[in-house]
């Protein structure tokens, strides 16, 4: 998916999540902790948001990650890379199931890039399981790293942070929503 689609997916899902609950920008903003102007600017296609942002709407109106920009169950799913977050691509291996309140993802970090992440709303768990590469999560102040084939869960309602503690890490992420 080119970064222009990604920016009219978000675009569009914002829009249609505000449409659907007949709510304001400036509701939109309360909720979410993003400004008024810059949920605007991505609704016009005028800013992409960053991934942390991109969190931050999607917790604040209770949406799945995933619901921005993975496509229907079942069909290809490649590489979105962020236009904003150029070293840090993801690959939705299944978006988000209302039946099993999960989605999973695969995340490849590049040039040891560091991402971090706004706690999401309470109660939502997120599993990291290493496929190649050296991934350090950082929890609660502590760093946990993860070879090859190692996983660790965690609760997300706190920040917390990825760095690919080698060149390129490569690892998926599954997130369960309460």
């Amino acid at each position: 998916m080119p970064p222009s689609d990604i920016r009219s997916a978000i675009a569009d899902r914002l829009k249609t999540c505000r449409k659907e609950r007949e709510m304001s920008l400036d509701k939109a903003a309360l909720l979410t902790g993003v400004s008024k102007a810059m949920l605007g600017q991505i609704e016009r296609l005028e800013s992409a948001p960053t991934i942390a942002t991109l969190w931050k709407i999607a917790s604040g109106l209770n949406l799945s990650f995933s619901s921005f920009f993975a496509g229907k169950a079942g069909s290809d799913f490649r590489q979105v890379p962020f236009p904003n977050d150029a070293d840090m691509a993801i690959k939705v291996i299944f978006p988000f199931d209302a039946a099993t309140r999960m989605e999973m993802f695969e995340v490849t970090l590049t040039n040891r890039h560091h991402q971090r992440s706004p706690a999401h709303r309470f109660g939502v768990v997120e599993h990291a399981v290493t496929i190649s590469g050296v991934l350090d999560l950082i929890h609660e102040g502590r760093v946990h790293r993860l070879k090859p084939g190692q996983a660790h869960r965690f609760h997300a309602d706190v920040a917390h942070q990825y760095r690919a503690a080698s060149d390129t890490v490569v690892f998926q992420n599954i997130i369960c929503y309460t």
